[in-house]
């Protein structure tokens, strides 16, 4: 789906945010594409908004860029106090649609909340892996599985975990319907 680099509000699109954080860093396009993994033609094509990234992209070019990844969808908020409305909050879907996150804290911050509804059977990601961060996952409906460094902890709606993003981790849902949870993470990750 090809995206203007600028929206219709006068903000700035994804690829123009991209190439804007890429070329601060002073990174070229290639090596931009050989720190995420990506092609170069991908990262042309994502910064003249010809192409959006899917979520694994996305959380690869963010990596690479060292940006939060809801950073890469929205202008920093900098005023003292946000208000994020339901129908306004940022939504990032795995290329699969197996997971889905909307944010629900604004801009850059120190915090990052996120509402995510895992599909049955899901996961978040293939295989765990790891972030410079801390998170605290709280169950909202459902029932979730939260690996953490090889074990998994079963919870239910109300139930909570915190622990280190550097250890291998990923969320996993073995039940037949959907589950929603919030997920806190600090600092900011991609």
């Amino acid at each position: 789906m090809a995206m203007a680099e600028t929206e219709p509000d006068g903000s700035e699109g994804l690829g123009e945010r991209i190439r804007r954080i890429r070329t601060a860093k002073s990174l070229s396009i290639r090596e931009l594409a050989e720190r995420a993994e990506v092609s170069t033609g991908l990262i042309s094509q994502v910064e003249r908004g010809i192409t959006d990234p899917s979520l694994q992209t996305a959380r690869a070019l963010a990596k690479a860029l060292r940006t939060p990844l809801f950073d890469l969808f929205a202008e920093p908020d900098r005023s003292e106090v946000a208000v994020v409305r339901k129908d306004r909050r940022l939504r990032q879907q795995s290329p699969h649609g197996e997971i889905s996150y909307e944010r629900v804290s604004p801009g850059s911050g120190r915090l990052e909340m996120l509402e995510g509804t895992l599909k049955p059977g899901g996961v978040s990601s293939g295989e765990p892996w790891t972030h410079p961060s801390q998170e605290c996952v709280v169950v909202t409906r459902g029932t979730l599985v939260v690996e953490v460094d090889g074990a998994e902890h079963r919870l239910s709606t109300g139930d909570s975990c915190y622990f280190d993003s550097r250890l291998p981790h990923r969320y996993r849902n073995d039940d037949a319907v959907p589950v929603t949870f919030f997920v806190a993470i600090t600092p900011p990750s991609y």
